[in-house]
């Protein structure tokens, strides 16, 4: 019970200060009259923009933390997270599309729909080409996932330029997939708690998989866990996981690799308990972040994905030495 308390009032108290933050920077004061005084014309804009705008984040960030816990476990790599598979670039592709190419359908249904069908497209192509070439190892698998995702990237960078027709759309993408969190209405932060909820449930049943995958293929095999269909399972889960955060809040790295890497050395390897884990952490360093990127250079904001990459990037380089001196 005790990590459980901790992690909630982790969750708390990153709430707190990604609420204090941004353009202008609450008091402690002031955040409690926030909450005492609801109808009051600063508690309205609090309520009614920030606080949905950081738990928005929180949510992205849980699932990111979710997806790299299911990937570094189906990988049994500690340098995994949910963009090596191309699931993440997929979704932007599907993303960049909606946002610029004429469609006979909305935006707002375009967007989440395209993103959709792109993460679990390059996560099937990621499959298909390593069942065709005959990769059935997981390094092999992983490496086919880094090729797919940088022939996204490109893709992606090539719709930007051919399918913009004027500066003003070209930014708006651009600075989409640096990542940015949309502040959603309540209904639309209910449906995202939901999907975040979802994602959990999903994810959790694949524990006990995981688990055994970590003692190696030939072993799960011989305790009983079918490994192929079991690691088309889990990639699939976690597609679907990181498509749902790339929906909301674009392309945001490294939370994925922070928080089941963090959630591993205070819990252990038991995935019972590192999946919630690592989803909670990863809303918490999501929440953090984005007050960073809202209070940095008021009045403007920093892409989110920027924040991430400068905390992520010297993390990166402290798991890779610490697996070299291994």
């Amino acid at each position: 019970m005790r990590p459980a308390l901790l992690l909630g009032g982790l969750l708390l108290a990153c709430l707190a200060v990604g609420v204090l933050l941004g353009g202008e920077i609450l008091r402690p004061d002031e955040l409690l009259s926030v909450l005492s005084e609801p109808e009051a014309p600063l508690s309205r804009i609090i309520l009614t923009w920030r606080v949905p705008r950081v738990l928005a984040a929180g949510c992205v960030g849980a699932l990111l933390g979710l997806g790299g816990a299911v990937f570094q476990g189906v990988f049994r790599n500690p340098l995994a997270e949910p963009y090596l598979l191309g699931s993440a670039g997929g979704a932007a592709v599907g993303a960049t599309i909606g946002l610029l190419a004429p469609l006979p359908i909305s935006s707002a249904l375009a967007l989440p729909l395209l993103a959709f069908l792109g993460a679990w497209g390059a996560t099937a192509l990621v499959l298909g080409v390593a069942r065709l070439a005959g990769l059935v190892a997981v390094p092999s698998l992983l490496l086919a996932g880094v090729a797919v995702a940088a022939v996204l990237g490109a893709l992606r960078s090539f719709l930007m330029l051919a399918l913009s027709e004027e500066t003003v759309s070209l930014q708006a993408v651009l600075a989409w997939t640096l990542g940015g969190i949309q502040t959603p209405s309540w209904p639309e932060l209910g449906l995202l708690a939901l999907l975040v909820a979802a994602g959990l449930g999903a994810a959790l049943p694949l524990a006990r998989g995981l688990d055994r995958l970590g003692l190696g293929e030939a072993v799960a095999e011989s305790l009983g866990l079918p490994v192929r269909a079991f690691i088309r399972r889990a990639v699939l889960v976690g597609a679907l996981v990181v498509a749902i955060s790339v929906v909301w809040g674009g392309l945001v790295g490294f939370v994925g690799l922070m928080a089941p890497r963090l959630a591993r050395w205070w819990l252990g390897t038991r995935h019972r308990r590192l999946l919630p884990a690592a989803a909670a952490i990863g809303a918490a360093l999501a929440m953090l972040a984005d007050g960073i990127a809202r209070a940095a250079l008021p009045p403007a904001e920093i892409p989110l994905g920027l924040v991430t990459a400068l905390i992520g990037g010297p993390f990166f380089l402290l798991v890779l030495m610490r697996e070299a001196r291994r």
